[in-house]
């Protein structure tokens, strides 16, 4: 009697291969499903409604500008408040005729010596009188009778004084962002970490490495505050004092429209000190965060 013979099934007993699973494949389940068209448009929307939202109220502005004198207003108003269009009109032919470039520069090179002298003579005094209670004790009395007189009150001082030429109109403008720097520069000094200053006298740095080390870079941004803000006070002093005895500059080109009733031009020159002085901020804004570009590192560091 002969052994059973086993048969093998090698159709049942065989297993279908597993496919295998990749990285890509995975991805791919993990990736969200395609954006539709509404979704796409949705997102559009809101992304520009972020983008005008920040320009949002100066456009509105333009707008009531345009469209309020026509509109709104009584036609006896138009003599005086003119629309947008006829401004941005007579801005472009003072520009066309080279007018506005000249009455910029005039105004520009006044503001700019008059903003650096007190700069740089403010900041010197200013940490003098931060650095030194004797001197402070000394200065402070004049100092503080000087910051609370207006210098658009000694305007007339110094006309008298100095005359109608460019002296004295530089030495207000001097006068005027003088006390924003000091006042800001001694506060930067007075307010630097006393561990700092301790932590650098033992390492034995002298008084001048020290105030390059450590004062004076804890003190950049207040300094800078006061500097944005003397920026501010030197156009708008400056423009005060064209308007007097000038026979050129911004404030010279809106006093002498005004006498001459040129509307459009007269405001065409007071929306050029706007955007003098919006240009002259972002100026400053920049200059404050490269010299305190050690502040950014630090801050990303601890993160």
């Amino acid at each position: 009697m002969s052994a059973p013979t086993l048969t093998t099934d090698t159709h049942s007993t065989a297993q279908a291969p597993a496919t295998p699973t990749t990285a890509g494949d995975a991805a791919r389940r993990r990736r969200p499903a395609p954006a539709t068209g509404l979704s796409l448009l949705k997102q559009g929307a809101q992304n520009g409604g972020r983008a005008l939202w920040r320009p949002g109220a100066i456009l509105l502005f333009l707008l009531l500008w345009e469209l309020g004198p026509l509109y709104l207003a009584p036609s006896s108003t138009r003599v005086f408040l003119p629309p947008l269009h006829d401004v941005l009109g007579a801005l472009g032919a003072l520009i066309a005729k080279g007018q506005l470039q000249n009455h910029l520069v005039a105004s520009l090179t006044r503001s700019a010596s008059g903003f650096g002298i007190a700069v740089v003579s403010a900041v010197v005094l200013g940490l003098l009188v931060a650095w030194y209670g004797a001197l402070d004790r000394f200065l402070n009395p004049l100092l503080e009778v000087f910051r609370n007189t207006a210098a658009l009150a000694l305007l007339p001082v110094f006309t008298l004084l100095l005359g109608i030429g460019e002296t004295s109109k530089i030495s207000i403008v001097a006068y005027a962002a003088f006390f924003p720097v000091l006042l800001n520069t001694i506060a930067g000094v007075r307010t630097v970490d006393p561990l700092l200053i301790r932590a650098a006298r033992s390492l034995g740095l002298s008084n001048f490495t020290l105030f390059q080390k450590v004062i004076l870079p804890s003190a950049v941004p207040t300094i800078f505050t006061g500097i944005r803000m003397a920026g501010t006070s030197s156009i708008l002093v400056l423009i005060a004092a064209e308007m007097v005895g000038a026979k050129a500059g911004l404030g010279y080109l809106i006093v002498n429209s005004q006498s001459s009733f040129l509307i459009p031009e007269m405001y065409a020159g007071i929306l050029t000190v706007s955007l003098l002085g919006l240009a002259v901020n972002y100026l400053l804004v920049g200059v404050e965060r490269h010299f305190s570009r050690w502040r950014t590192a630090v801050g990303s560091g601890n993160g």
